[in-house]
């Protein structure tokens, strides 16, 4: 059996609208206006709701305002809880390919850091939550990725094998949380970052789910 995990933000699904409308509702709030531009500022929301506070407080000529990060992450969490699934859309075959996996024996998990409450609700508005064997958030342990604690959780709460695992993730966050705990790692280049990835040295690229079987089988051959 192999174990196949996969990120969530930027792997599975383009949650970035979402992420950056959660953010400059807080801005909104403040009353400075909107501060992410939902085209130019997606990396910045695959890197999680303070990083974008970060950014936006930045532009403001508030750079290590700290404190108003923290004032308004539970503004930001609240608002992305409220509007979780508008503008979110599934990366193109994502989810037939985690169906040949399932109709294959593998097992299909997920390791994100996002809140692992947040994560459960998405999937479930999306319709997917059934698809995949478990979830592991960001909160789900004390620690998150690149810890390899997550991952190696993530594989063995689905009676894995860290040796028969691989992740697909599409940040340096996954490629450093794999190598952490010694698996391969295959980034995607339709993500965020784009073909940029490839300067992370994955075990694996691919632009399209429908090249990772394939991959996958190069880097876990099915057991004869």
């Amino acid at each position: 059996m192999r174990t196949i995990v996969f990120d969530l933000d930027g792997t599975l699904a383009d949650t970035s609208g979402d992420l950056i409308a959660a953010a400059n509702f807080c801005f909104e709030h403040m009353g400075v206006g909107a501060q992410l531009d939902p085209a130019l500022d997606q990396a910045t929301a695959f890197h999680g709701g303070r990083a974008m506070l970060r950014l936006g407080l930045e532009r403001l000529g508030r750079a290590g305002d700290e404190d108003e990060v923290d004032r308004q992450y539970p503004r930001l969490l609240q608002a992305y809880g409220e509007r979780i699934d508008v503008f979110t859309t599934l990366y193109d075959g994502a989810m037939e390919a985690v169906a040949r996996f399932r109709a294959a024996g593998d097992r299909v998990t997920i390791c994100t850091n996002k809140p692992e409450g947040l994560a459960e609700t998405l999937l479930q508005r999306l319709g997917i939550r059934g698809e995949f064997d478990h979830l592991i958030g960001a909160d789900t342990l004390p620690v998150r990725k690149p810890d390899p604690a997550p991952l190696r959780a993530a594989i063995e709460n689905v009676g894995g094998s860290v040796g028969r695992a691989v992740l697909i993730g599409d940040t340096n966050t996954d490629r450093a949380c794999a190598a952490n705990l010694g698996i391969p790692v295959v980034l995607v280049t339709f993500g965020p970052n784009g073909p940029t990835v490839a300067d992370l040295n994955p075990e694996a690229l691919i632009g399209h789910y429908y090249e990772l079987d394939a991959v996958v089988d190069r880097l876990i051959p099915r057991a004869a």
